[in-house]
């Protein structure tokens, strides 16, 4: 029987046991994924790569490297500073793009999970699908495009401000792919970036009722009656029901797609939060003050001559309380 071995001889044998390890993981990982993952999921190391070519890391896939980056970004950092719907509310407990971030990353992963797709490409997808949202929630987006638009003919879209971080923080091609087409007319090219898609509005639905019952703004009994009981009574008995549908609607098609009946029920629902929350009584107030603030920003930055580009990307980068701190401001003006 081998003597023990100490913890200093230990040590000292770390960097030989790393470097065993880090030989072996690529080829381990292929093999795990050839023998568990779908033939339809993307393989991590058969990504169509970086449009700037750099050393693999030797222990981990390309796509945990871009989660990585993701996460250590200052771009998804100020995700805690950008709420969804109310601005800068009072309360500890709305839901922030951040907070809106992790849970459809959760919930996706455990989609990609039951149907045996790549979870990491999925949850580095679902961490950057909203690093571009600017501050405001769709309100502060329309007054950031409106801007824009009438001051140098050009459009702004979140999804597109996503790209081009992923673009700057050079993301695999993938999801480059899934962060762009998580809204918007085009598919995206995997199912691991359908996924995102569809769980984003999953996601933002469930949680966007749950706050608009906390504000104030919707009681229970406000809810539309069939949509909630084909769908469920609260935020997690409808993610459930959703899920479910999802995961077993998409095996069976071999593709990533809800059932008619619990697809119609969710845009319904959607267009229902649409009309009396997003865009109802209370919204119209917020998006003005929104709007004001973004419209406030962007021309006292253009008057000063600074670029579109620069001015796109410095205000799509603020939190709701810097943009409003920085609209009441004089200083920089």
């Amino acid at each position: 029987m081998p003597a023990p071995t100490s913890r200093r001889g230990t040590l000292s044998r770390m960097p030989e046991l790393a470097g065993r390890v880090a030989d072996a993981f690529a080829a381990r990982i292929r093999e795990h994924e050839e023998r568990w993952l779908s033939p339809l999921a993307v393989r991590s190391y058969e990504t169509r790569g970086r449009a700037r070519e750099e050393e693999p890391c030797p222990l981990r896939t390309p796509f945990q490297r871009d989660r990585d980056r993701i996460l250590h970004s200052k771009a998804f950092r100020r995700l805690k500073g950008k709420t969804q719907v109310f601005i800068d509310p009072a309360g500890d407990h709305y839901r922030t793009r951040m907070t809106h971030t992790l849970e459809t990353t959760a919930i996706a992963r455990g989609v990609a999970r039951a149907l045996r797709l790549n979870e990491d490409l999925v949850e580095a997808i679902g961490l950057g699908h909203d690093m571009g949202h600017p501050p405001f929630g769709h309100a502060g987006e329309e007054a950031l495009d409106e801007a824009l638009r009438k001051r140098f003919g050009r459009r702004f879209r979140h999804n597109e401000q996503s790209l081009r971080i992923a673009e700057e923080l050079n993301l695999t091609e993938e999801v480059r792919d899934g962060i762009l087409t998580h809204t918007g007319r085009r598919e995206p090219a995997s199912l691991e970036g359908k996924i995102v898609r569809l769980v984003d509005r999953v996601a933002y639905i469930n949680h966007d009722i749950d706050d608009a019952l906390r504000f104030g703004i919707l009681r229970p009994g406000d809810l539309p009656r069939d949509e909630i009981e084909l769908l469920g009574a609260t935020g997690s008995d409808r993610i459930d029901r959703l899920v479910h549908d999802l995961v077993e609607s998409s095996e069976a098609a071999g593709d990533v797609v809800q059932s008619d009946e619990v697809g119609a029920a969710m845009l319904s629902l959607r267009s229902f939060m649409f009309e009396h929350v997003y865009l109802g009584p209370h919204a119209r107030t917020e998006h003005e003050r929104a709007r004001a603030v973004v419209r406030t920003i962007f021309e006292g930055l253009a008057e000063r001559g600074d670029p579109p580009e620069r001015i796109v990307d410095y205000v799509a980068g603020m939190t709701d309380r810097f943009a409003l701190e920085f609209a009441a401001g004089s200083e920089w003006r």
